[in-house]
């Protein structure tokens, strides 16, 4: 007769926040240098459409931390009445401007405008989202990429918080083109960290909780608030939330509060590590973000 692990007495937060600011010194101090150098500063530019509050505050952030690490920065704003032709062309007017060296285009977009079709618009050089098909070929290739920044901030907290992932079984919760799928290709990946053996379910999997407490490694990026009790997770489990909705909170003064994906309180006590939300992964979405940019300026993926 086999004994059930014991949940760990303590858990460790995995600060996001931290590690985001620690990747934006590093970026600061490459672009200081640059400058010292004479040559050119890394430029990010990021379209917005309309005036959803999560995007509202994503971009304010984006365009924060281009500040901070020395960036330029450039928004342009837009209703959300704009044509999907006049977005298109705008698409193509930072492509052919030499001094953007990457841009974003704010997600979600109003229906009437493709967001694929967007999306497959903008160069991949340029495409510090990384979500082109070209870059997440490239990724699923093994080749040098821009890749998906969430995905990637996600990795970059198990490798610099020393996580072994060799071996280990991951489960990734969500299939998403933006997390879920890119991040069970990345942490499957013979990388440091990745070597992982993963399993990516979805809203069709059958006995869900059965396959969640077999994981090493928890990743949960699905989009509902507090959805992963703690009869879901594993003692000992490293689990990663994903989850940024906003909840209706009449205790805050902004009306409302961010959830993750995650019952925190309930899984805590039972997990290794644990992100928190918020200060968890959000911050290091938009530090790859910027460390994209760093890249593209530089040349590292497409040789300018």
């Amino acid at each position: 007769m086999t004994t059930a692990p014991e949940a760990p007495a303590t858990y460790r937060l995995i600060d996001g926040k931290q590690t985001a600011e620690d990747i934006k010194v590093e970026i600061a101090a490459e672009v200081a240098q640059r400058k010292a150098a004479g040559q050119k500063t890394p430029h990010l530019a990021a379209i917005l459409v309309g005036h959803d509050g999560g995007s509202e505050t994503y971009v304010r952030n984006k365009v924060l931390a281009c500040e901070r690490v020395g960036f330029d920065s450039t928004l342009l704003r837009y209703e959300d009445d704009i044509t999907e032709a006049e977005l298109l062309a705008k698409v193509e007017e930072l492509n052919q401007d030499a001094d953007i060296d990457g841009f974003i285009v704010q997600l979600p977009l109003p229906k009437h405008i493709s967001s694929e079709k967007v999306i497959e618009t903008i160069r991949p050089e340029k495409d510090v989202d990384g979500f082109h098909p070209m870059n997440i070929g490239r990724m699923v290739a093994g080749l040098p990429a821009l890749l998906p920044a969430t995905p990637s901030g996600i990795v970059e907290l198990l490798r610099r918080y020393g996580l072994v992932t060799d071996g280990k079984h991951c489960v990734v919760i969500g299939r998403s083109n933006i997390v879920g799928t890119p991040v069970s290709i990345l942490l499957a990946k013979n990388l440091e960290p990745g070597n992982c053996t993963v399993t990516l379910c979805h809203s069709r999997t059958r006995n869900l909780a059965e396959i969640t407490r077999t994981a090493d490694i928890l990743v949960a990026a699905l989009g509902r608030p507090g959805f992963v009790t703690a009869d879901m997770v594993r003692p000992g489990a490293v689990v990663i939330d994903v989850g940024t909705t906003r909840v209706e909170d009449a205790t805050k003064k902004a009306g409302w509060a961010l959830k993750g994906d995650v019952n925190f309180e309930e899984v805590a006590p039972k997990a290794s590590y644990i992100t928190p939300v918020p200060g968890g992964v959000g911050p290091m979405t938009i530090a790859m973000l910027l460390l994209n940019t760093l890249r593209a300026a530089k040349g590292e993926v497409y040789p300018r």
